[in-house]
């Protein structure tokens, strides 16, 4: 699925120099980043119903 990412242009240089410095396109940094916080937040959930059974965990409401 495709989509429009807006980033501010400091975030634009940062991500254009992370790419840089890692031989990756500006997507491919983005896209590692995205599933790192995806896989942080999934363990967050995990651990949250883990220590409060009672509570349902269904997931974030902002990206």
């Amino acid at each position: 699925m495709a989509m429009t990412l807006r980033l501010s242009d400091e975030q634009t240089e940062a991500l254009r120099r992370r790419a840089e410095r890692e031989g990756r396109s500006m997507q491919q940094v983005a896209l590692h980043a995205i599933d790192d916080y995806l896989a942080r937040v999934a363990d967050d959930d995990l651990t949250e119903s883990r220590h409060h059974p009672d509570r349902l965990v269904t997931g974030r409401s902002r990206l």
